[in-house]
């Protein structure tokens, strides 16, 4: 109890025991030398510090302690977290929890928890001082103790509702703030700036109003609190006025029991104020709690039974075998029993317009959504695998090249499995040896040091030095100029030449030489065959999209038949 009282509490019981040394000190029969008691009042007021320090110390560092775990067990999750939970809540969501409330978690929460402890212990030390003084405040007490039950009753429900709006007011002002950053370029060249500070006015401005209701309730309720000790007081003094007229009062008592009834008036609304904020701050730790309970991909690891070998898959033939793929159980399925062979080696194209399914194509190879049906890869059927070792096989370069504000060799190997000289031989094959210094050259935060094209490259040279057998290409090429292009193509069929690899074209002359294309429409494989072959029905979908690119139709027909 003692690392619980607040310092001033600590202060009365030094006074008192200080005041009890005097005493003795003072007494004709001396008890104590002048000495030992200058000793004994030292060593109260070094106990004084130390205890404060003390109790100071370990409670803000178990509520650190607390925070970070906290904060650890929501990032895990978070992380583990399904493809669809990222495309249904915005980033700004997402950001407010790591930023607002995480710092509301460190900072304001073991503060203000803190505050409303020592609080409440003082004014349980100044209703008992002013019970003692007059035994009939007692029964003022209860009444008032029942008047701030319902009106705490009232306040804490209100401030809880209104602090969960003014943080939800928040996540769109993030959000806002995040997509214009990273669309700037855009903005500044379409001279769209004005649209976009409107909407951030808008956001901010339902943002302010919820704060603006923070501050209006905490005026009304210290108003409340305020007139309803001032009555209270008055009760004590005239409870004093009445006694004294039958007992004689004495005048120590009505000075303690008037200084301690003016220290709670001031008191009482910090002390519930406080009590507020620690209840409006939980709120922060409610919604990160809310993080550690999402839904979980899995499992990451595979059961010994089913544990692949270290170089599968080494041949890397995939069977689709009533394939379906659906990104919410509740909705109807984007893939629709796809069924296909793709033999080891093979250079596979697919095409389709917006909304065909190449992309979920993709999804349903990684796991990245509720598949129905079997993903068979040499042999092995991928349910079956844990994530970790059916990902870890599978390299893809996205149509957004993703780089970390890292070193070149955390971009390339961020696992250190490989070395230097694989790591450089990478880089020279994607012609980009030259472009660095060193392999701790620092890449900024997204690349932004480097070309759309050379990020490219970059992937490209993470999926080199990685040498699994299948690798899938997610319009890879829809971003980079031609001659980029024709060096990615050049080093895919030098360095991929015995993989099977699977590329969602943008441009159709990347894909034209492939050994089959895939023509997906509504989820569902319409068409399957080697370019030329498709070619030749005039009213095949592959032919409709070939003819769409206008005079390289005859080109992309000759690259096909050679």
């Amino acid at each position: 109890m003692l690392f619980l009282l607040p310092d001033d509490q600590i202060y009365q019981i030094y006074s008192s025991i200080s005041s009890h040394v005097k005493i003795l000190v003072n007494e004709e029969d001396e008890l104590l030398d002048t000495n030992i008691a200058i000793y004994i009042y030292a060593g109260l007021i070094a106990a004084i510090i130390v205890l404060a320090i003390l109790r100071s110390y370990l409670f803000f560092r178990s509520t650190s302690n607390a925070s970070k775990r906290l904060h650890d067990h929501m990032f895990n999750y978070l992380l583990k977290a399904p493809m669809r939970f990222f495309d249904t809540n915005p980033s700004g969501r997402i950001l407010n929890r790591f930023s607002k409330d995480t710092g509301a978690m460190d900072e304001i929460l073991p503060r203000v928890l803190s505050d409303a402890i020592q609080t409440v212990l003082v004014m349980t030390g100044c209703i008992v001082l002013i019970a003692v003084t007059n035994v009939w405040m007692i029964i003022v007490m209860v009444v008032l103790a029942v008047i701030f039950s319902v009106l705490g009753k009232w306040f804490l429900a209100t401030a809880k509702s209104i602090k969960h709006l003014e943080a939800t007011a928040k996540s769109p002002v993030f959000s806002t703030l995040n997509s214009t950053l990273s669309g700037i370029t855009t903005i500044r060249a379409t001279n769209r700036q004005g649209i976009l500070v409107k909407q951030f006015d808008r956001h901010q401005n339902v943002h302010t109003s919820g704060w603006y209701m923070i501050i209006s309730y905490m005026t009304a309720f210290g108003l409340w609190v305020d007139t309803i000790l001032g009555l209270f007081f008055a009760c004590i003094v005239y409870s004093f006025v009445g006694m004294s007229e039958d007992n004689v009062v004495s005048g120590a008592m009505l000075g303690l029991a008037v200084s301690q009834g003016i220290g709670l008036t001031g008191m009482v609304q910090y002390g519930m104020t406080q009590i507020a904020e620690v209840i409006n701050q939980i709120t922060s730790v409610e919604r990160i709690l809310q993080y550690t309970k999402i839904d979980q991909e899995g499992p990451f690891d595979t059961p010994e039974e089913h544990r692949p070998k270290p170089h599968w898959p080494s041949n890397g033939n995939i069977i689709f075998r009533d394939l379906s793929l659906r990104y919410d159980i509740q909705n109807n399925p984007i893939l629709k029993g796809l069924n296909i062979n793709i033999k080891s080696g093979e250079k596979i194209g697919i095409v389709g317009r917006t909304g065909a399914g190449k992309s979920s194509l993709i999804s349903a190879l990684f796991r990245l959504a509720q598949v129905d049906g079997l993903i068979i890869i040499d042999t092995l059927d991928t349910k079956n695998l844990g994530l970790h070792d059916l990902r870890s096989k599978l390299s893809i370069i996205p149509q957004e090249p993703v780089l970390f504000s890292a070193s070149m060799r955390y971009n390339l190997d961020p696992f250190n499995e490989f070395s230097d000289k694989d790591l450089w031989s990478a880089l020279d094959d994607v012609e980009l040896k030259n472009a660095i210094s060193s392999l701790e050259y620092k890449v900024e935060e997204g690349g932004n040091n480097f070309s759309v094209g050379q990020r490219q490259l970059i992937c490209l040279a993470r999926a080199i030095i990685r040498r699994n057998n299948i690798l899938i290409l997610d319009e890879a090429t829809a971003n980079v100029d031609p001659e980029t292009d024709s060096l990615i193509q050049a080093a895919i069929r030098k360095k991929f030449q015995e993989c099977t690899v699977l590329t969602i074209a943008h441009r159709l002359n990347t894909i034209m030489d492939s050994s089959r294309i895939i023509v997906m429409d509504a989820g569902r494989i319409v068409e399957c065959d080697h370019p030329h072959i498709l070619l030749q029905n005039p009213d095949g979908y592959f032919t409709k999209l070939v003819m769409q690119t206008g005079e390289t139709f005859e080109s992309l027909r000759r690259i096909a038949q050679d």
